[in-house]
């Protein structure tokens, strides 16, 4: 009854009309980044108690990207909703034709534990830029953060405009069962099913941003220290629990020794000789997710790292090589600090590796050969990524983010995030002081003649 009361409330709000003025969704997005600013400092120190995270990595990572992503939407947001002009087909002659961009009314956001300031805001501010009234779920599984988030919102906005749920499955449950306008997901495969089935039952339109086994395939042209450098940082990044991590490599037979040579030393460099000790270094989100990853590792085929920690939940950035495909780390998404390396004996076999699994969320491909870009860019499909670097591609608002197949559907970021909470509606306006007769009755062949004229 009280996620029912909190419906109405959100319906009531939005029917007045106040989201529709630019200036008030200007005015929203302005109270949001003064909220993210104060309370910068409570953030930080909950990322650090839920994961582990400094106070660089919560900046660099979650609030500054968020702060980026508020600059950006309100230098566009007027130019987002203006009214866009249509050319009009000569057959509807004399008319406009022209889209605008609608707010669907009462949104949904639930957001993961693994960068969960992030996740949250940046579609809060899609959706206020929209112009909705939001509902937004933070994880359970990131308690301190959850709260703070919640706390920052009833301090920012009414409950009828923005509200915050924390919870766990049972409020999940709760929220799934509303009506709401939209649902926009982030996290597993398996919960993205059952939120996909359960908005189904309102026929409410959803995004979903899952994940799966992002490849990173390197070929014997690629700069092979900077190739680690870039891989280590991206794969161990928040300790791999990011849903675009590099999750596996395929390496040309001629280089991976080479390869694995740099990783290791990069890692070194990058954590320390006891990443353990690395004040800097995080942890897995909880005993759980720490006790499945752990049983991924196969020793026989550990070749660096490995070590663990149980009374902080800490996994070294670890390696596997010779890993086969039918290792059970190559069978379910691994979103924690291991990376196994496969060799192959060519880039039509990695191709064919990737091509024959899932369509991952990310793609990394570190090449000098522009023939090879051309292989894995038009013949494969995948999310997005990068040709010779790893997760940058997602900390930009000029361009969306978003997977494809099993790894989500719908994308966000900047335009795309406005695009995504808005209905476009497309009207023409047809003035009154002519009236074409030639699609009224009675037909003829004079009219049949006309009308092939026109309508080709």
């Amino acid at each position: 009854m009280q996620t029912e009361a909190l419906m109405k409330e959100q319906r009531d709000f939005f029917d007045t009309g106040k989201t529709l003025e630019l200036s008030f969704r200007r005015a929203a997005l302005n109270r949001l980044e003064k909220a993210v600013q104060t309370y910068e400092p409570e953030l930080c120190r909950a990322l650090q108690s839920d994961l582990g995270k400094s106070r660089a990595e919560a900046y660099m990572c979650e609030i500054g990207l968020t702060l980026s992503e508020l600059h950006y939407m309100k230098r566009h947001l007027r130019s987002f909703a203006r009214r866009r002009l249509i050319p009009t087909p000569l057959a509807q002659f004399h008319g406009t034709s022209f889209k605008v961009q609608e707010p669907y009314g009462a949104v949904l956001i639930m957001s993961p534990w693994n960068y969960p300031v992030l996740l949250t805001l940046e579609p809060l501010i899609g959706a206020l830029a929209a112009g909705n009234c939001c509902v937004v779920k933070p994880s359970a599984y990131a308690p301190e953060v959850s709260h703070v988030l919640a706390k920052m919102i009833r301090e920012t906005f009414p409950r009828g405009y923005v509200a915050a749920i924390e919870g766990g499955r049972k409020e999940n449950e709760s929220l799934l069962e509303q009506k709401f306008d939209y649902i926009f997901f982030t996290g597993g495969v398996k919960t993205g099913r059952i939120v996909m089935e359960r908005a189904s039952a309102h026929l409410t339109p959803v995004t979903l941003e899952l994940g799966g086994k992002s490849p990173c395939i390197v070929d014997h042209t690629a700069n092979l220290p900077l190739t680690a450098r870039r891989l280590v940082f991206g794969k161990y990044l928040n300790c791999g629990q990011t849903c675009v991590a590099p999750d596996y490599v395929l390496a040309e037979k001629g280089i991976k020794e080479e390869l694995l040579v740099c990783i290791k030393k990069e890692i070194r460099k990058q954590f320390g000789e006891n990443p353990l000790e690395n004040p800097a270094y995080g942890k897995i989100i909880n005993r759980k997710h720490y006790d499945r990853i752990l049983g991924l590792v196969d020793q026989e085929k550990l070749v660096y790292g490995g070590e663990h920690r149980e009374s902080t939940l800490q996994i070294a950035p670890t390696v596997l090589d010779g890993v086969k495909a039918e290792d059970a780390v190559m069978q379910e998404e691994i979103f924690g600090p291991l990376l196994p390396i496969l060799p192959v004996s060519s880039m039509e076999e990695a191709y064919r590796f990737v091509k024959d699994r899932p369509k991952p969320l990310a793609l990394y491909l570190f090449t000098g050969e522009k023939r090879t870009e051309e292989l894995f860019l038009k013949r494969l499909s995948f999310g997005g990524g990068c040709i010779n670097d790893t997760i940058i591609h997602l900390a930009t608002s000029a361009m969306g983010f978003g997977g494809v197949g099993e790894s989500g559907m719908g994308s966000y970021h900047g335009r795309k995030s406005f695009e995504t909470f808005s209905h476009e509606k497309s009207i023409v306006k047809k003035y009154t002081w002519l009236d074409l007769p030639l699609r009224y009755q009675p037909y003829d062949a004079v009219k049949e003649k006309l009308v092939r004229m026109f309508v080709k």
